[in-house]
């Protein structure tokens, strides 16, 4: 039992997607079946969860962000968002470039349509009724565009009327759905992933999948490189520093992320390194901890490239005008992603649904993807503050002190106080 204990997330979506390539061509038709089952029931849960996971995390972010730190705390939120965009943005092109020759029309496309491996799910859980009688309907309390404009209206409805009872219920209520992504989606994932690729597989799609998904691996760790070049190129410019000696002075932030996958654990890290940066003690101080929180460049590039050959594979559109509200609306989720490995995702997994279309076969391709390469998303988000950091020490002098980090401040003591549930990776 220890051992298993022992064996981390990825080590566990790596075991499922092995034995479901291995196992799809001979698992009986009754027992693929039985996995298929799981699947929908995991799917309708996770479909009626994910607009509580977007209130209930974006209403707390906005209550936290807008309350009395001054207006160095929504400049820095404006940079470290406007950076996150940025990183969506060239992704998306360059995904476009390399992944439409590749990608385009193949793979999972059969699967989505309904064909394929022969396996059928003996009860499916879903939003709305279609008359089969072996369907279970659980509708979510309501859709994601509508729990999104929720949350905005009680975040900044919170922050107008300083209501210090609501603000307390929605960092509570905060809590309880980090819980259930960590106790209840995140331990369920390997299974749930183990039953996609046995589909695929069984369906002969396994193998070409694979194959397509390690070219956008390689693509997006690249990009995540590209996306700190540039970051701290901006920042050297105006600090009037060597951007490659900058970066190099983050290499130890760098590391300890890849190893830890945390934010939070590298925050006394990144720290000690963005100060190698000539940044003074009150604004590293400052922004090194808030950008742990709000800004996510790499988990950005990581999700944007997989969603694009997701949706290349399965002949969606990825026509710019139809994407470019996705990308906006993700850099808003990444501010306020959950503290779990695979939590950003599960953030998103709402609007990869609603707003590009995907089922149950791509999220479970875009949850393997994504936490296989976490630890290189989390080492470039962390390294980024650093450049945040750099960009902020000269927009203020080096002197954003007592206005931003007033001490009676409640938005302050929450953001330190909750670093260590709120803060424990991407």
């Amino acid at each position: 039992m220890k051992l298993l204990k022992s064996i981390p997330l990825l080590g566990w979506i790596v075991l499922a997607i092995v034995a479901g390539i291995l196992l799809g061509p001979v698992m009986p038709l009754w027992l693929g079946s039985v996995f298929l089952t799981y699947n929908s029931i995991f799917s309708g849960v996770l479909g009626f969860v994910v607009p509580l996971i977007i209130f209930g995390l974006v209403a707390p972010a906005i209550a936290e962000l807008g309350k009395g730190a001054g207006k160095w705390l929504g400049i820095t939120a404006v940079v470290a968002y406007g950076s996150t965009l940025a990183a969506g943005l060239l992704a998306y092109f360059t995904s476009i470039w390399l992944f439409r020759g590749p990608l385009s029309g193949g793979g999972v496309e059969a699967i989505t349509e309904g064909e394929g491996s022969g396996f059928e799910a003996f009860v499916t859980l879903s939003a709305s009724a279609s008359g089969s009688a072996t369907e279970i309907v659980l509708p979510p309390v309501f859709p994601v565009m509508t729990a999104l404009v929720l949350a905005f209206m009680v975040g900044v409805g919170i922050t107008s009327f300083h209501s210090k009872v609501l603000f307390r219920g929605v960092v509570e209520f905060r809590a309880i759905i980090e819980g259930v992504i960590r106790r209840i989606i995140v331990p369920a994932l390997p299974l749930f992933i183990f039953g996609i690729f046995l589909d695929l597989s069984a369906s002969g799609s396994a193998v070409v999948v694979i194959q397509k998904f390690l070219l956008v691996a390689v693509v997006s760790f690249a990009l995540t490189l590209v996306v700190l070049l540039l970051q701290y190129a901006i920042a050297g410019s105006m600090n009037k520093q060597n951007p490659l000696k900058a970066l190099w002075n983050m290499r130890d932030a760098y590391f300890t992320a890849l190893g830890t996958s945390s934010s939070a654990a590298t925050i006394p890290v990144t720290l000690a390194s963005t100060k190698k940066n000539k940044v003074s003690d009150s604004v590293a101080g400052f922004v090194v901890p808030l950008c742990a929180t709000i800004h996510l460049s790499g988990s950005m590039v990581k999700i944007t490239c997989f969603s694009i050959a997701v949706l290349l594979l399965t002949g969606g559109n990825v026509a710019f005008g139809a994407y470019l509200p996705f990308i906006l609306m993700l850099g808003v989720m990444m501010i306020a992603a959950p503290g779990v490995p695979g939590g950003a995702i599960a953030a998103a997994a709402g609007l990869l649904q609603t707003m590009l279309g995907f089922g149950e076969v791509e999220v479970g391709l875009m949850f393997a993807a994504y936490i296989a390469l976490d630890s290189f998303g989390t080492a470039t988000n962390v390294t980024g503050d650093g450049a945040i950091a750099m960009i902020m020490n000269k927009l203020t002098r080096g002197k954003l002190g007592a206005q931003a980090q007033d001490p009676s401040d409640e938005s302050v003591e929450l953001l330190e106080g909750q670093k260590p549930s709120h803060l424990l990776g991407e």
